[in-house]
């Protein structure tokens, strides 16, 4: 059975999106280039497979797939794997396949602590586990592409390694420009933010020229009333509607020359 963890999102102890991302593409030998792309459930699936060989049926899991009803096949495995282990957490299933970033990483920080509260050491090839199949959009063979078998104590230096990297890289006053697959995610991950921006200036540039059409549209209708109006002007109701034509909210000026010209005509 597992040992079962609690953990809450006030912790020192997560590490970063990048390092937990590094973590999981070290152990499963996978490419992922996003905390989103784990809104599939394969990862864990797997993980689950390391850790209770067993819990999870494999040939079942699908390792490749953009299909939401596939992601929620996965997560259902993996809800069987946490029954049968008597793992007692909630998997919120509706959000994580949404693939939004913030729920993915929040049940990654989880699963991290669930991985090391139950993980004994056992050695695990999860490329040959999967038949070989790819897990995640990035290169392939970008991560431990050699087929390498895990062990408990390489695992926990490794994220030991993660965590003085991080403290020292958070001391140090000059930075130092380095190379590595560790900056290659982090430029994919910027590439993606520096798009899903763009498409929202476009969003915003769309709906300014929508709202322009809406305004432009109205202010014909009050100025065709104004001409209107302009016909009657000594009719007690026409003067009224006259006046709040031409009442300016306390604070509001009108643009020079609003109204250039048109006083002309009358």
């Amino acid at each position: 059975m597992a040992v079962n963890v609690h953990s809450t999102n006030v912790t020192t102890d997560n590490l970063s999106r990048h390092d937990m991302l590094q973590w999981v593409n070290d152990c499963l030998q996978s490419s992922l280039s996003k905390i989103e792309e784990l809104c599939t459930g394969a990862a864990y699936c797997q993980y689950m497979d390391m850790l209770f060989p067993g819990s999870v049926p494999v040939k079942r899991i699908k390792f490749k797939t953009n299909l939401e009803h596939e992601y929620l096949n996965n997560f259902k495995l993996l809800q069987g794997a946490f029954r049968k282990m008597g793992v007692n957490k909630n998997v919120p299933i509706e959000r994580l396949v949404k693939g939004r970033f913030q729920d993915n990483l929040e049940f990654l920080q989880w699963f991290k602590k669930f991985f090391d509260a139950n993980y004994c050491g056992r050695e695990y090839d999860a490329l040959l586990a999967r038949d070989g199949q790819c897990l995640g959009s990035g290169a392939p063979g970008g991560h431990n592409s050699n087929p390498t078998r895990f062990k408990a104590n390489s695992m926990h230096s490794s994220t030991s390694s993660l965590r003085s990297e991080g403290a020292s890289r958070g001391k140090s006053s000059i930075p130092t420009v380095t190379m590595n697959s560790h900056d290659g995610r982090r430029v994919n991950y910027d590439d993606h933010k520096i798009e899903e921006l763009s498409n929202k200036i476009s969003d915003l540039k769309a709906s300014i020229i929508e709202l322009e059409k809406e305004r432009d549209f109205y202010f014909g209708k009050l100025r065709d009333i104004e001409v209107l109006c302009q016909d009657y002007p000594d009719h007690p109701a026409i003067r009224k509607v006259l006046d709040i034509l031409y009442t300016a909210e306390e604070g509001f000026a009108s643009p020079q020359g609003a109204f250039d010209g048109d006083e002309d005509d009358y």
